[in-house]
């Protein structure tokens, strides 16, 4: 598999600095070691002190605000970027599950753009295990998600996840190198479906297609920001009852090699509501 070159990382404030970087790398390191290396009670016992040790420390120290109130909120509006070709594009999160290099318990996917397409490359640690070798299923769809969202982010319009549907081709697993490309295959006033597939080397492992909603820039942040809200009354005046994921609801996700996984969204309120309305039409 192919990746672009001089892969960088903009560094500079506490959301990405060096030393958080560094050490949210630490921790994932470790989690997968735990998970695949079978270490004497002593050494557990002493690790497990020393992180309490820790633990102490970090509780002493301030709150850290979220990034989207420290930060320029990213544009929709301007041309697209050409120099995607690093760990964290312009308009990814820190601190990102998939793709945040901040987020001690993430997967550090790297992701880019290659013309019309996005590519995510990752291998999955230990710690992402479903079934014995295979990688959850779970973990898979959130990949492509992922890829799909930077997909989307190159026709320059905000959008929320409406659908995901993924379908299981064989066993994804873990500790080998997997590459997702997604593109937008068709666009439908505010609908936008992007295909996308998972392989490693030259096996397929899952196809899926995301129906994504467009939404005002406006409304993604400002949904974004109360989600984000360390008090959710502080975020625009709205109350803790608005702060609502875009995604969240009844998700049926199979594991590798099952069948399909259909990702949905239940209770939605403002912005999100519209997007399921539009999702439904």
């Amino acid at each position: 598999m192919d990746e672009p070159t001089g892969l960088s990382i903009e560094v500079g404030d506490a959301h990405t600095s060096e030393a958080r970087l560094a050490l949210a790398d630490a921790l994932r390191r470790l989690g997968n070691g735990v998970v695949a290396r079978q270490p004497d009670d002593d050494l557990m016992r002493r690790i497990t002190a020393q992180v309490d040790d820790w633990l102490g420390e970090l509780a002493a120290a301030p709150p850290r605000p979220h990034a989207f109130h420290v930060h320029d909120v990213p544009s929709f509006s301007g041309p697209v970027p050409e120099n995607l070709g690093s760990i964290v594009p312009p308009n990814a999160f820190p601190d990102c599950v998939v793709s945040g290099m901040a987020n001690p318990m993430g997967i550090a996917a790297r992701l880019w753009r290659e013309e019309d397409e996005a590519v995510c490359q990752v291998t999955l640690g230990e710690a992402f295990e479903g079934a014995p070798g295979r990688a959850h299923g779970g973990i898979v769809a959130s990949i492509i998600d992922e890829t799909m969202g930077l997909a989307m982010s190159l026709s320059q319009t905000p959008a929320f996840t409406g659908r995901l549907t993924v379908t299981y081709r064989a066993p994804t697993p873990v500790g080998q190198p997997l590459e997702v490309r997604a593109r937008l295959s068709d666009r439908s006033g505010r609908k936008m479906t992007i295909t996308a597939e998972l392989r490693t080397d030259d096996q397929l492992l899952a196809e899926a297609e995301g129906l994504f909603i467009a939404v005002t820039p406006h409304d993604f942040f400002r949904a974004s920001r109360e989600t984000a809200a360390v008090e959710p009354a502080a975020a625009d005046g709205a109350g803790a009852g608005d702060a609502t994921e875009p995604n969240v609801g009844e998700a049926d996700v199979g594991e590798a090699g099952v069948g399909e996984a259909n990702v949905g969204e239940a209770g939605a309120t403002g912005p999100e509501a519209a997007v399921a309305d539009a999702a439904g039409e």
